[in-house]
């Protein structure tokens, strides 16, 4: 993969501090958030592009890395483990003389044969990469194709991933070098808000209207579930802000087939209005009872 200057992607230099940082990760996503740039056509993949800058930069020691050996950074410690162990290597030795570029050095002292005729073995870059599902695409065990690095990999998302989750496909990342084996591919997911439910875990929390006569007489309401449409019976004299529970109409668990967490209504009482004279004559009787 070509070279990408994490501190230019966040618009900072290497002597940018912690706090600047994340000042200015959380500025560009907000900034380049899919969500909020439905007609940019380039939100989705510049998302992506300050995701991986912050992933890296924001930790201590994968910076740390980073700013020492460039694009090599995920391979510092196997290069330093292979340097110590020939190190008296004349062709390491002089490489480590000349002050060339990290890249070309790592190439020339394991591009061909080491002493005693092996390879050392490299393994590939680990890629990363986000992906952005509704909620309803996250209740459901489906698969989908994604394209990384001109490769069309077919995945399948369990139902309940979390938002934020990040999961691995093995040897799904860079190649190996001298036959080392391929990284691995690293994908966190973004879970878009819901017009109707809010997620807290494997629990869904939504609010339902509620007429004054069936709050104060009881009867059936038909409400949306993720799962599909279910009667729920309200109980006379049902409170303004009173919440029930449907046991086992959340969320699913993930990885946990069968299971699922539950589903709490909150009851908004909706008072009448354009009363008619019949109407208000009736509340008054009532009133007076």
């Amino acid at each position: 993969m070509d070279f990408i200057d994490y501190y230019k992607t966040l618009g900072l230099t290497n002597k940018a501090s912690d706090r600047e940082i994340k000042a200015a990760y959380k500025k560009l996503a907000r900034k380049y958030h899919p969500d909020l740039n439905p007609t940019d056509k380039d939100a989705k993949a510049n998302f992506q592009k300050i995701n991986e800058a912050n992933s890296v930069l924001s930790d201590p020691k994968k910076r740390k890395k980073y700013d020492k050996y460039g694009k090599d950074w995920e391979h510092g410690e196997e290069f330093e483990k292979a340097k110590r162990s020939q190190s008296t290597h004349q062709r390491a030795h002089s490489a480590s003389q000349s002050g060339g570029d990290f890249s070309d050095f790592f190439e020339s002292m394991f591009g061909g044969n080491a002493t005693g005729g092996r390879q050392v073995q490299f393994r590939g870059e680990d890629f990363r990469a986000s992906l952005q599902l509704s909620l309803l695409d996250a209740y459901k065990t489906h698969k989908q194709i994604l394209t990384v690095n001109g490769k069309a990999i077919r995945i399948s998302i369990p139902a309940g991933i979390d938002n934020g989750q990040t999961i691995k496909i093995k040897n799904h990342g860079g190649s190996g070098m001298n036959g080392g084996p391929n990284g691995d591919l690293y994908i966190t997911f973004s879970i878009a808000n819901h017009p109707d439910f809010r997620r807290l875990g494997n629990d869904l929390y939504t609010t339902k209207e509620l007429d004054l006569y069936k709050a104060i007489l009881g009867g059936e309401l038909i409400i949306d579930t993720l799962a599909g449409k279910v009667k729920l019976k309200v109980k006379p004299e049902t409170q303004n802000g009173q919440k029930v529970k449907l046991r086992g109409k959340g969320f699913p668990v993930y990885k946990k087939e069968g299971k699922f967490g539950d589903l709490f209504v909150t009851y908004n009482i909706k008072i009448p209005t354009r009363l008619t004279d019949k109407q208000k004559e009736l509340f008054t009787e009532l009133s007076k009872t």
